[in-house]
């Protein structure tokens, strides 16, 4: 069985060459992390494993990979670059990487918390441009952070955010406990929480979850962040939140259009601070990634 890293760029592929081991399958590295969607039948060459960092396979595109058998998306988005269930019923598996990088995304958001609390980003821009900008933050010890979606990554977030003295809330799709977190309605964490963090995989049923509706039952002046995906949340009615105050101010890591296109609305915004995607992007989060890609590989060969 062979395979292929389809869109690699210089650090993973020096990972995964490193990783190597005597006895793995066959797996070539195709050191290019622009490709088109297009290009996925020409690189793989009839190759049965297909790994693949970030770019998308349409489901008429995987038609015209011969032989192809099992993709190996390096991360748990796949929705967000192909279907699944589509792909399944070509006959090609989607395997997922889970839990790689959760305390990265987590340390990301807890950043991008701090940030939006004290305005750095927006005081930076303005330092740099010759003001000398002050403003009151918010304190962050005592406030109460709700996290939407409690899985890895939210865990990691809650283990910070309690040692930082904040009380965390939180609020899942279905039962949990965790020591220290107390489980809440949906509404009673939109009410009340001063900070939201949002950690739900992106799917069907979470896609525009976070609707109008919901974002008007927010605290006034809450903190909002998103390290998930952009597409869970109703992206107008967040810019409307935030240029009414409603929304005090928002840490975003993730975008329905990325690269984010210069110019675009979140900008133009100041009470906004973004981050290129980027919360996952960790030397140690990325070894991670490639052992389990490499473990996927090893295990589907022997099959």
């Amino acid at each position: 069985m062979r395979g292929v890293f389809i869109d690699a760029n210089e650090s993973l592929a020096d990972i995964f060459e490193r990783q190597r081991q005597s006895g793995d399958p066959e797996m070539r590295v195709h050191l290019d992390p622009d490709i088109k969607p297009e290009d996925w039948p020409a690189i793989l060459d009839g190759a049965e494993i297909g790994v693949v960092d970030h770019t998308a396979l349409p489901t008429d595109v995987a038609k015209q990979c011969k032989g192809l058998k099992h993709v190996v998306f390096l991360g748990t988005g796949a929705r967000s670059y192909m279907n699944p269930e589509e792909l399944a019923e070509l006959g090609i598996t989607v395997h997922l990487i889970k839990g790689y990088g959760d305390t990265a995304v987590a340390e990301a958001a807890i950043a991008l918390m701090w940030a939006s609390a004290r305005g750095l980003a927006q005081m930076d821009r303005e330092m740099r441009a010759g003001n000398w900008l002050r403003d009151d933050g918010m304190q962050l010890t005592g406030k109460t952070l709700g996290l939407i979606g409690f899985g890895g990554i939210a865990a990691e977030v809650a283990r910070i955010a309690s040692g930082s003295g904040m009380k965390v809330i939180a609020w899942n799709r279905s039962p949990k406990s965790h020591p220290g977190v107390e489980f809440v309605s949906l509404d009673q964490l939109l009410a009340t929480s001063q900070i939201v963090s949002l950690h739900l995989l992106l799917n069907d049923e979470t896609r525009g979850f976070l609707s109008r509706e919901r974002i008007a039952q927010m605290r006034q002046g809450v903190i909002f962040v998103n390290t998930a995906r952009a597409a869970i949340v109703d992206e107008p009615a967040m810019i409307d939140a935030l240029r009414s105050g409603h929304i005090r101010h928002a840490g975003l890591d993730v975008f329905t259009t990325e690269p984010l296109p210069a110019g675009h609305v979140l900008t133009t915004i100041p009470n906004v601070t973004l981050s290129a995607h980027s919360a996952f992007r960790t030397p140690e989060a990325s070894e991670n990634l490639i052992h389990a890609a490499w473990e996927h590989c090893r295990r589907v060969a022997k099959e």
